[in-house]
């Protein structure tokens, strides 16, 4: 069995459950009558458990290696879905967001340090794009299957339709996972403290990469649709436009090893940098969809090298043996984002306008485009990517 194709095949499995989980368990509280602001708590609840727990889950991953921090995450997730399946209540749908959010930090951190230790250097790009190709699929597949379980089958039954999903994996680690590399059974050197990773310039530099990609990921998904019903656009309009997106996401992360063989990580990190900073600049002065859905694309060509290339930069610029822990610290910073950034925006656009939104954005992605031309963000010699 190639073990980069079963963890793949077990990162579709709990994407699936964990994005699908986001979706229902928002329309399941609204037909228990939530308010939007109780809504609102509840999606913020999917992210609070991975700012606390990513670190120390990557500190686990480390010395214990992937086998059981991947597999108490499918569990997790599993448990997470059958509890609102079987009680109808908000403060279970609260236990089960705060659950599934906890799972799924659990199963991806180790995951993704389990994908960077099989590399070779030379494949851990290619690897890591791949490894993002089935987290665009799990972003697909998730919610549609919800959707479309919700309004045959409802709510409660479409939970444990996604539970399935997680316990399938589950099974496969706990038949199937005596591949999976183990851990060094002792803490990193050093003692491991959080401060001794953050002296690392060039991982400041990483993280705050990532921040920004996740940031003004989650402003387009929210702002694009406020834009376009401001314009008097149908919903249906609306999503063909975020689709655009979806499809240049899934795109560019089945070239981008080529980008990188043809250019350094820097210079391709500037270029989508700067093509996706140009187009927010742009899109507030459109008002044709067509046009609109060209522009998605762009954006999400240019953004969306940032996941996978921060994912490799993050394992490329751990000190040895504490890989797991930066690619923790990589995902609490995501969740982080996740958590502060719609209220940031949301606060800037109810004083200045949607447009404000579009165009600190902006400013934001091209100074990071100008910080990422001035860096050496490898550690490997001749400034390849690893």
């Amino acid at each position: 069995m190639n073990l980069l194709y079963y963890l793949y095949g077990l990162c579709l499995l709990i994407m699936t459950c964990a994005r699908g989980a986001r979706v229902v368990v928002s329309l399941y509280a609204l037909d228990l009558g939530a308010s939007p602001l109780t809504v609102g708590m509840l999606a913020a609840s999917f992210s609070l458990m991975p700012v606390l727990l990513a670190w120390p889950v990557g500190r686990w991953a480390d010395r214990a290696g992937a086998r059981w921090p991947m597999l108490a995450g499918a569990l997790g997730a599993t448990l997470s879905m059958l509890l609102p399946f079987a009680f109808h209540t908000l403060p279970v749908l609260f236990i089960a967001a705060l659950l599934n959010g906890a799972a799924f930090i659990a199963f991806n951190v180790a995951q993704q340090n389990t994908v960077g230790n099989i590399s070779s250097p030379q494949e851990r790009t290619r690897n890591f794009s791949n490894l993002t190709l089935m987290i665009s699929l799990g972003n697909l597949f998730g919610p549609l299957m919800g959707g479309i379980a919700i309004d045959h089958s409802g709510h409660a039954m479409a939970c444990l339709y996604l539970a399935l999903c997680s316990a399938a994996a589950a099974v496969a680690l706990i038949f199937f996972s005596g591949s999976l590399p183990r851990g060094s059974g002792i803490s990193a050197k050093g003692g491991g403290k959080l401060m001794e990773l953050m002296r690392n310039p060039t991982l400041v530099k990483v993280l705050l990469i990532a921040s920004l990609v996740i940031g003004s990921t989650d402003m387009f998904h929210i702002y694009m649709p406020i834009y376009t019903h401001g314009l008097g656009m149908s919903a249906s309009t609306t999503g063909v436009i975020l689709a655009c997106y979806a499809a240049a996401s899934f795109l560019v992360r089945t070239v981008l090893s080529r980008f990188l063989e043809r250019a350094t990580v820097e210079q391709v990190l500037t270029r989508c940098f700067l093509l996706a900073g140009g187009i927010l600049a742009f899109i507030p002065f459109v008002q044709s969809p067509w046009l609109l859905c060209v522009l998605s694309f762009l954006f999400g060509f240019g953004i969306s090298v940032g996941q996978p290339i921060t994912m490799m930069l993050s394992y490329a610029n751990a000190a040895d043996g504490r890989s797991g822990e930066v690619i923790g610290l990589r995902q609490s910073v995501q969740n982080l984002t996740q958590v502060f950034s719609p209220t940031v925006f949301g606060s800037v656009g109810t004083l200045l306008g949607v447009l404000s939104v579009f165009m600190l954005n902006s400013v934001l992605l091209l100074g990071g485009a100008m910080l990422i031309r001035t860096s050496v963000l490898t550690r490997k010699p001749g400034g390849k990517p690893a």
